[in-house]
């Protein structure tokens, strides 16, 4: 299992949108693994859905650690944990 420690950049937080790009990325690009995020108060929450990425509460500013574990575990936590730290703008300019 590896494990990163992340900050949310986006300004609006992880709300519906980034945690549906955060998902599809997830269950496309890295289906036989399995992701969790820790946040500073110790909730400990695997990404299955994106309510329970939503639940989290990750809000701009916020540390937490990403968990995973699979066969390319390093590939999968550099996508995903770079996912959580991408400035988000929706619509694209």
């Amino acid at each position: 299992m590896k494990e990163r420690v992340f900050t949310v950049k986006n300004k609006a937080g992880i709300h519906c949108r980034p945690s549906s790009v955060i998902l599809n990325a997830i269950n496309k690009e890295f289906p036989y693994h399995t992701f969790c995020v820790v946040t500073g108060d110790g909730q400990e929450t695997e990404l299955n859905s994106i309510l329970t990425l939503i639940s989290l509460g990750l809000t701009v500013g916020t540390k937490a650690t990403l968990k995973v574990e699979g066969p390319d575990e390093e590939k999968a936590l550099q996508r995903i944990g770079d996912l959580f730290e991408n400035e988000f703008d929706f619509p694209p300019r």
